[in-house]
């Protein structure tokens, strides 16, 4: 996958989580590294559970469960 995709899906998957956990974006750049990060805690839980996607819409998913529990972790720490 090239660097723009993984822009697309950081961006995508940020924008999602966004909406689950707080229900507004974080803007292009926030959800770029909300998405981003989310795709490396993602793939690393997935990882552990055995649990493996494949493509852009697997790439989005496990990108998105990460940024979810990101997003979940951060809103936990600041209360």
């Amino acid at each position: 996958m090239g660097f723009i995709a993984y822009l697309v899906i950081g961006a995508l998957a940020g924008w999602l989580a966004g909406k689950m956990m707080k229900g507004d974006g974080f803007g292009l750049v926030g959800n770029i590294v909300v998405g981003i990060v989310g795709a490396i805690i993602g793939g690393w839980v997935l990882g552990l559970l055995g649990i493996a996607f494949g493509g852009f819409i697997g790439s989005l998913v496990t990108a998105t469960v990460g940024a979810v529990i990101l997003l979940f972790i951060v809103g936990k720490l600041k209360k």
